[in-house]
């Protein structure tokens, strides 16, 4: 059928011409329109629940809030892992479902049992799901900075929350813009105590009285005069003096006790669990575009920047918008690294070409069908919806050099028959059509190999599969259009540009040099072919010295472009404190000359995808272009300067990428490489579990900083009320916490309306009166009947500690230790670490421990590899099968494989790579290259020596062994070139790859190590060790034939 192929696409040649213009067409429109992004989007399907709880300790919202969602979410369709997370304030709950589930059917299925659930809520809680993003949805940020410094922080916060941010909420793409630090303007009523005992008035009074002065209404319509009036009574607070005339009573004579009589009413902020801070110059109001998950990253951030300019003219003067993070300089570096590869990759192919075939229209032939394939393949990605960045790339960047392949053999093979010889115009297409058909099937079925041999890929699963699934799709896409190419089109263009005078391969001086080179030693194998075989057997154990030597690691760094520096804080520490230590920190940084902007958060954003506690430090460094780096710096080098710059008391230092960490955040909730977690009922214990376990591995070699969060560090008043001494005042439970949850943390009891911002009401006591332990105790409580009693009577007053941020998983409390490693590969270093816990750490009862972060992708990386790879060499074996229809056949090119391995595991070694998936995934494309050298040799010496035995027939004698080693030598010599093009175009398409520079070039460069040392080894040995094997089996046949 293949054959039959070749000749109609010659016999319709026209209709391939046009059917491949048409292809060109369809290829360029999708090259335009494809999305563009830097990498995959690696973050798993995740629905979040983020609840308000005002004013409510982590425990409170845990116990009230968190573990009724986590236990009732854990019966969600699809869920695989709830982690929930209490803070003051707010509770965030994770779920995060299986691979494949639609994002959209997910957040359905999470609203139906949040509606089952939300009713035993508290009343002030009020949970809402979080927007439609993923984990690596943000995209950019910026801050807002005022210079001439009549704006401050509170007018600078107004502009984000009350213009920018819904002004940006409407740029397609953008499903939230959440806001970073700054101060929200605040109304607060400070309440005299001693006022509302001399006016004998609760607090609750006052709160209602409040509440009912702030409220506007309708009164329908009335006619008047054939017209139709709305009717309206205005009374919104909107300024201090509205607050002030509000009317509490009124007194026996008839004058009346206004708010401002028992209160002082003054403007400050709002309590905040976040904090942003501008290169070391002081607080600055941030904000984050997050992407709706699936837009186009690229073409999103334009249109914010569109949007931005043309808010400029909006904003007060004196007012900037200064960018802090852009991610489409990632990804334009990212897209521009491998365009620059594909083209270099392109010239590399031609040159090539016309180095062997001397003859330059041939090296069109490729120049036409390669960018054939790769707009085959972006139709498909385009269909499939998969972005352009690094990994699809460069799926079709290791591609280029096999999908030539075909092409070249066939080009060489109709060299061969047309070498210094005239024919007419119709003989020379059946010559065409003849040479093409010869080496076809075999062609096509080595494509069909190496497109098949990354079924693998596909088999893996969540943040790996992510991150190479569409690098498999478009080498898969990339190789199955070449296939197709190869018997439609090759060989019509093969006919209309290989014309003119044919040079005959002997007067090539390369092909000479090659020849002479490859004769003495394919004679001297032929000659003593046990010890050559013994000799490659040698070789192939040799692989076992540096293999023991390979380190093993997930995946190396992808260089960003930009930093993270994200220490952890101890618990307990305030919010003012959090920025002085910001400014430091960013002043630190930003002294460093390759350091661009320094943008630090504390705490949170105003978004649900950020459940970030006030102590944890996110500081974004954005980095100068590499040209205006000091002469010698490198990434690593410029971390070790910054970690030895910013050495602070408490501080544990972690530099990370940015976007990197978000997704490790949001997979497994540990921001280093490795992390370990420990379950179990009391958090206490877990704390003190955690403590033992920083202490351990702080020996371990290869550790540079171990940090066992302090999952009980927080500092709490706690006030425990005596019922019975409350009960003889007439005072339930109730009554006293309304006391406590107003007066003392202040309440925000309503809002005003000022055109179309809103702004909070708070009503508090004092400061001075309830700023210890004591003046707490000391603190007048109003009761129903008029009397005074200070809280101390009703309540025990008592300073404790207890767990300022609380997580669990999948309902199980859980504390987290953060492990950063440097110098050493993280399969060793786990492996180490694992075994000093189990010995030095006895785990109490009911308690566990689990090691996750990247070292969690790794293991289950390894563990489908294991499944799925004997699959792959049974589906090549198959395909190998139905080509030669020969076993012995079959297990000659099957045993290449082996020796493909040398090389690519001694150039590892020789690079110092570790073993990671991404090496893996270079073994396994090279376990389908490597297939197609054996695949050529082998149907070459059957085609010389199916010619031998033909010539021996009719000479009317039988084949001998010297006649054997003669038609095998020289059907190896003769088969030479194609071969060596073979591995030519390979090697050299993937050696800019392999010693490029660039975004995305620490991913790519492991895996074109292992698929160019193991083509090294592969094609040398076959050429030896092959025709070796091959001679020695029908030798056998010979010897075994009666004569």
């Amino acid at each position: 059928m293949i054959e039959w192929l070749i000749r109609w696409s010659i016999a319709n040649r026209f209709l391939v011409i046009i059917a491949s213009l048409f292809l060109a067409a369809a290829g360029l429109a999708s090259l335009r329109s494809t999305p563009l992004d830097a990498i995959p989007d690696l973050s798993d399907v995740q629905v979040i629940i983020k609840t308000t709880y005002p004013g409510q300790a982590p425990q409170v919202v845990e116990d009230q809030v968190t573990y009724p969602l986590t236990t009732a979410m854990l019966a969600v369709p699809g869920a695989v892992t709830v982690r929930g997370y209490s803070f003051f304030n707010d509770s965030f709950v994770y779920i995060i479902f299986e691979d494949g589930t639609d994002l959209y059917w997910a957040r359905s299925r999470v609203l139906e049992y949040l509606s089952q659930i939300a009713p035993r809520l508290p009343d002030a809680a009020k949970p809402a799901l979080g927007p439609d993003a993923t984990g690596v949805g943000w995209v950019f940020q910026y801050a807002l900075v005022d210079r001439t410094g009549e704006h401050d922080l509170a007018q600078l916060r107004g502009i984000q929350d009350w213009f920018l941010k819904f002004e940006l909420q409407t740029v397609a793409g953008v499903s939230e813009v959440a806001t970073i630090g700054g101060m929200i303007k605040q109304y607060q009523v400070v309440v005299d105590p001693d006022r509302l005992r001399a006016y004998e008035l609760p607090l609750s009074a006052v709160k209602l009285a409040i509440q009912r002065g702030n409220q506007e209404t309708g009164g329908r319509v009335i006619e008047m005069a054939e017209a139709e009036y709305m009717v309206r009574a205005s009374g919104y607070v909107d300024s201090i003096d509205d607050l002030e005339r509000i009317p509490l009573k009124v007194a026996k004579n008839g004058t009346p006790l206004l708010l401002r009589d028992v209160a002082d009413i003054r403007l400050g902020p709002e309590l905040r669990r976040g904090v942003g801070e501008l290169n070391g110059e002081g607080e600055a109001v941030g904000g984050v575009i997050i992407m709706r998950s699936g837009e186009n990253a690229m073409a999103t951030i334009e249109r914010v920047k569109e949007k931005l300019e043309a808010l400029k003219s909006g904003l007060p003067a004196g007012v900037e918008i200064v960018t802090t993070y852009d991610r489409s300089g990632l990804i334009e570096r990212a897209v521009e690294t491998l365009q620059e590869k594909l083209l270099e990759e392109f010239f590399i192919v031609g040159l090539v070409c016309a180095l062997f075939l001397f003859h330059l229209r041939s090296a069109l032939v490729v120049a036409i069908s390669l960018p054939l394939g790769v707009f085959a393949a972006f139709i498909v990605m385009n269909a499939q919806g998969i972005n352009a960045n690094i990994m699809s790339l460069g799926g079709i960047a290791i591609a280029v050099g096999a999908m030539v392949d075909a092409t070249i053999v066939m080009i060489e093979n109709v060299h061969k028959r047309l070498e210094d010889r005239e024919f007419d115009q119709g003989a020379r297409w059946e010559i065409v059509a003849d040479a093409c058909a010869e080496v076809g099937p075999a062609l096509f079925f080595s494509l069909l190999i190496i497109t098949l041999s990354f079924t693998p890929i596909f088999a893996l699963e969540a943040q790996e599969g992510r991150m190479f699934q569409p690098l498999a799709f478009t080498k898969t896409y990339a190789m199955a259009a070449a296939t197709a190419l190869s018997i439609t089109v090759v060989p019509v263009l093969i006919g209309l540009l290989v014309r003119g005078r044919i040079a005959p391969e002997h007067q090539n001086p390369v092909n000479r040099v090659l020849a002479a080179g490859y004769r003495p030693v394919l004679g001297l194998a032929l000659r003593r072919p046990w010890a050559t075989l013994f000799v490659a057997s040698l070789i192939l154990a040799s692989t076992v010295i540096p293999a023991n030597q390979l380190g093993g690691e997930f995946m190396p760094d992808l260089d960003e472009g930009d930093l993270l520096y994200m220490p952890s804080a101890f618990p307990a520490i305030s919010a003012g404190k959090m920025a002085q230590l910001l400014q430091q920190t960013n002043k630190l940084i930003a002294s460093v000359p390759e350091v661009e902007s320094v943008y630090g958060k504390a705490g949170r954003a105003d978004t649900a995808t950020d459940p970030a506690p006030l102590p944890m430090v996110e500081t974004t460094i954005r980095l100068k272009p590499r040209e205006a780096w000091r002469p010698g710096m490198t990434m690593d080098r410029l971390k070790e300067e910054l970690d030895a710059l910013v050495q602070f008391p408490s501080l544990t230092n972690v530099w990370i990428m940015p976007i990197k960490n978000r997704l490790d955040m949001l997979a497994t909730g540990i921001k280093t490489p490795v992390g370990v977690k420990i379950s179990g009922p009391d958090l206490a214990v877990i704390g003190e579990v955690g403590r033992r376990i920083e202490q351990v591995l702080q020996s371990v070699p290869g550790t540079t900083s171990v940090y066992a969060e302090r999952v009980t560090g927080g500092r709490f008043v706690d006030i425990d009320v005596d019922r019975e001494a409350a009960a003889r005042f007439g005072l339930n439970i109730a009554d006293v916490h309304d006391v406590v949850r107003t007066a003392i943390g202040g309440m925000t009891i309503g809002e005003s309306v000022e055109g179309l911002e809103r702004y909070p009401i708070n009503l508090r006591y004092p400061h001075d009166v309830r700023n210890s332990p004591e003046q707490l105790r000391r603190l007048p409580i109003v009761t129903a009947r008029g009397a005074v009693i200070p809280l101390g009577r009703v309540a025990e007053v008592t300073v404790a500690e207890g767990p300022g941020v609380i997580r669990s998983e999948n309902a199980r409390l859980t504390g987290w230790v953060y492990v950063d490693i440097a110098d050493r590969d993280l399969g060793s270093y786990v492996g180490e670490a694992q075994q000093v816990v189990a010995d030095e750490i006895d785990l109490p009862a009911g308690y566990s421990i689990s090691w996750s972060g990247q070292y969690e992708y790794m293991q289950r990386a390894q563990e489908r590899f294991v499944l799925v790879g004997p699959g792959m060499i049974v589906i090549i074996m198959l395909l190998l099968f139905l080509n030669f229809r020969n076993v012995t056949d079959v297990l000659i090119i099957l045993g290449t494989l082996p020796f493909a391995l040398v090389g690519g595991v001694w150039l590892m070694w020789t690079m110092d790579f570790n073993m990671s998936v991404a090496v893996a995934v270079g073994f396994i494309a090279l376990a389908g290259v490597a297939v197609e050298i054996g695949v050529l040799m082998v149907m070459y010496l059957r085609q010389e020596l199916a010619a031998a035995e033909s010539k021996a027939e009719t000479e009317g004698r039988s084949l001998n062994i010297e006649n054997l080693r003669e038609a095998i030598g020289s059907g190896a010599l003769r088969r030479l070139r194609p071969i060596v093009m073979t591995f030519a175009v390979i090697v050299a398409g993937l050696t800019p790859i392999m010693y490029g520079s660039g975004t995305g070039a620490e991913v790519m460069r492991r895996i074109a190590a292992p698929m160019v040392g193991g083509m090294i080894s592969a094609t040398i040995l076959a050429l030896v060790v092959v025709p070796v094997v091959y001679f020695i089996l029908r030798r056998r046949s010979l010897e075994s034939t009666p004569r």
